[in-house]
């Protein structure tokens, strides 16, 4: 398990954090060109718009998986931060309900992917396309639901590691190196 692990967080780091940071680099870039072209020559293209919307929210949702490993996105943890400095049986509870929120957040989002797969289908078959009319919708409700697989996956590493915690087993721990880049 710790060769897989470390195999997903060079995916993450190598590969997803680098395509995500083109990804809002380049709209980012387009935003710029197109307030350029609008407001110095009076032209834009129609489709600039969706591309910069739709592109950015790809680049976020590629994201995913790396946001939930470092756990830098959003999360309610009040009761359960506080369970552990009331005493060991708490901090015990603490854990098992991390593995519980965990295992309930991987249904989840296995769930969205499983019933989101037909609608990817049915938006390529009618050919839906973006409020301009200038992409096929289809490829950004895929990158959605593989950022949500992504995620889902490294909820599999995270379970795995709370419950060797729990057995007192110290697995899968991230390197000491937080200098890593997109960090």
């Amino acid at each position: 398990m710790e060769r897989a692990y470390a195999l997903w967080r060079a995916f993450q780091d190598k590969v997803l954090a680098h395509v995500a940071a083109l990804l809002l680099l380049g709209c980012t870039l387009l935003a710029l060109l197109e307030v350029v072209r609008r407001y110095a020559f009076g032209h834009s293209f129609e489709w600039q718009q969706d591309a910069v919307t739709f592109f950015i929210l790809s680049g976020v949702f590629l994201f995913f998986g790396v946001s939930q490993r470092h756990g830098s996105h959003l999360s309610v943890e009040l009761f359960v931060s506080m369970l552990p400095g009331m005493g060991p049986r708490a901090a015990r509870l603490a854990e098992v309900l991390a593995i519980v929120t965990l295992s309930i957040s991987f249904l989840f989002l296995v769930a969205v992917v499983w019933w989101g797969i037909p609608e990817v289908r049915d938006s390529l078959r009618y050919a839906t396309r973006t409020e301009s009319l200038g992409f096929p919708l289809w490829p950004f409700l895929a990158t959605l639901l593989a950022g949500f697989a992504f995620m889902a996956i490294t909820m599999v590493f995270q379970i795995y590691r709370s419950v060797q915690k729990l057995r007192g087993i110290d697995a899968l721990a991230e390197p000491a190196d937080r200098d890593a880049p997109l960090h």
